[in-house]
């Protein structure tokens, strides 16, 4: 058995039994002293002092027993009351074998249980716990002060052990609580990023088809009488970059739903994700709203990581986008270069430019986050010769160099 196995098997193990466990061996190990050493004179240091218990002595070391095990039974139910028991378990079994302290053999017991309060109930009940500890450690020996003088060794003793174990206790539970808000933190920020996934993603997908849906339908609304046939073109590419709409969405939510097993309406069939094989397709379409994309391919055309597939096609499509918005030209070029180590993309245009500063907009805000992720480079601004100019570079693996 591997040692994290050990642990895992002792965190399984109740306190309650820990307590009895150390109880019972104690009390083996007091009969068995007085058994092989009947006299007053024992090798040891309890209970050699005093005599050996009455019979009302062994009586009351019965009890002590009893009580000590209801309180192991009770202790993580009734964690403060049951934590008391095992003191007064600990003071009667004192009294019973005539000792003027509580040795810390019989006060094992008590330890084993501040250190379990402490690593797994709130730091309040775990203090009260040891405050009881310490009224008794006190309180016994002031008592036996009254029939003699007596010494604070075994109280010292019992004290330092106590202290141990909650300290013990203590950082255990602060390192469980330690790491559950870890966890949790971890689990925050991974569905906050999930979110800003989703979000670039709707963004990417909706913004650049409804604004070829607009263009289009406005300009199938000024034509319709004068130019029907136009007009009948307009609305076909009305239909087709709904229709792409639709089915961008339909993929999303369908992998959204994927988490979702007991959906008796089945797994959603998706579409393969977009990536820089539909770029031609994309320029199609936005000529088809009035923006010419001239498209040039350079260096070796080899498969490239989906990841990075579709946040190129991303970037080329928001480039596109905000050309056809704001701009007001009426073509751009697209440059695509894959190189051995880089994947480079570069989009201009000659228009006005975007009318924002660079980096501004959820649309650039979220091309330098996904070129981010990757690890590339990202510039997006004026020309000084007229327009704007959007280059991302992004790195490639090993395994398609």
């Amino acid at each position: 058995m591997s040692v994290l196995s050990s642990l895992s098997l002792l965190r399984r193990v109740p306190p309650g039994l820990c307590t009895s466990l150390t109880w019972c061996a104690a009390m083996v190990y007091v009969l068995a002293v007085y058994a092989s050493f009947p006299g007053r004179s024992r090798p040891i240091d309890y209970p050699a002092a005093g005599t050996s218990p009455s019979g009302s002595g062994w009586l009351a070391l019965a009890v002590a027993t009893a009580v000590t095990l209801v309180g192991s039974a009770a202790l993580h139910r009734r964690p403060l009351p049951a934590f008391a028991l095992l003191l007064v378990g600990a003071f009667t079994a004192s009294m019973a074998l005539n000792l003027k302290q509580i040795p810390i053999l019989l006060f094992l017991a008590a330890v084993v249980a501040l250190g379990f309060l402490a690593a797994s109930r709130p730091r309040r009940t775990s203090l009260t716990a040891a405050a009881m500890a310490l009224g008794a450690l006190i309180g016994y020996p002031s008592l036996q002060l009254l029939a003699g003088p007596v010494s604070t060794t075994a109280e010292l003793a019992d004290a330092l052990s106590g202290a141990v174990a909650w300290l013990i206790g203590n950082t255990v539970r602060q390192a469980r609580d330690h790491t559950r808000t870890s966890r949790a933190q971890a689990a925050t920020q991974a569905a906050t990023a999930e979110r800003l996934r989703i979000a670039r993603e709707l963004h990417d997908l909706v913004a650049h088809n409804i604004g070829i849906i607009a263009l289009q339908a406005g300009a199938a609304r000024m034509v319709i009488d004068i130019d029907p046939p136009s007009a009948s073109q307009a609305m076909t590419a009305v239909e087709a970059a709904g229709r792409d709409t639709l089915a961008g969405l339909r993929r999303m939510l369908g992998a959204l739903r994927e988490a979702e097993p007991d959906d008796l309406s089945g797994p959603v069939p998706l579409g393969p994700a977009p990536g820089l094989a539909d770029v031609e397709r994309l320029a199609t379409a936005t000529a088809a709203a009035g923006v010419r994309v001239e498209v040039r391919w350079q260096g070796e055309r080899r498969p490239i990581p989906p990841e990075i597939d579709l946040s190129a096609f991303r970037l080329v499509q928001e480039s596109i986008t905000n050309v056809v918005r704001h701009a007001g030209t009426g073509s751009c070029n697209v440059s695509i270069d894959q190189r051995p180590e880089e994947l480079f993309i570069e989009v201009l245009d000659c228009g006005r430019g975007c009318g924002t500063a660079v980096g501004s907009g959820y649309g650039l805000m979220g091309l330098r986050e996904r070129v981010g992720l990757l690890d590339g480079e990202f510039s997006a601004g004026p020309r000084p010769e007229g327009g704007f100019r959007v280059t991302a570079r992004l790195p490639l693996p090993t395994g398609v160099r």
